[in-house]
Order: structure tokens, then C-alpha cells, then sequence
């Protein structure tokens, strides 16, 4: 006797998945950095323009966090590592 048995699987997110997926690079508000300095940060590092820099360094200050770009991890990994050498609060999500 021959039995057939259908397995349902779950799939399992791989490393790929993972990359592919949109993220969001996300600012967090402190009390150590300036307007000033987090405005530059984001110019540099993520290329805002200044109105754009201007806009997410409020938002952050007023609500907590702002995301401040989005893409693959695999782009927002060295905008992260830079942005945390310079001391902001940053976290891809």
C-alpha cells in the first residue's frame, strides 16, 4: 500500500528576502545632537535637500522618529553605519 501525504510548509524568509523587501531607515530624536548638525547629517548622508533635512529633523524633534529614506537593506546599511558614526539614533526596520 502506497500512502500520498500532502505537507503544508510554511516558507521560511531567507537572506534574499530580506534584501529585496522595501525598509525604512528611521531617525530618532535625542537631546545631544543639534538642528543644525542633524540637518547637515542628512544632506550628506542621505542626499536630502535642504527642505527635505529641514522637514524630517522637525518631524523627529516633534514626534519621536521620522523615517528618513527607504529601499533595500542593502542601500540603507551604509547610510545607517554613517549616520551612527555620527552619533544620531538610527535603526533600519
Amino acid at each position: 500500500m502506497i500512502f500520498m501525504v500532502k505537507q503544508k510548509t510554511k516558507p521560511v524568509p531567507g537572506d534574499q528576502d530580506q534584501l529585496d523587501t522595501v525598509k525604512d531607515l528611521i531617525l530618532y530624536n535625542d537631546d545631544k545632537n543639534t538642528f543644525d548638525f542633524v540637518i547637515e547629517a542628512l544632506i550628506e548622508v542621505c542626499e536630502h535637500d535642504i527642505y527635505q533635512a529641514e522637514t524630517c529633523t522637525l518631524i523627529a524633534h516633534h514626534r519621536g522618529k521620522c523615517p528618513v529614506r527607504s529601499g533595500a537593506f542593502i542601500e540603507l546599511k551604509p547610510m545607517f553605519d554613517e549616520m551612527g558614526r555620527r552619533g544620531l539614533t538610527v535603526e533600519i526596520t
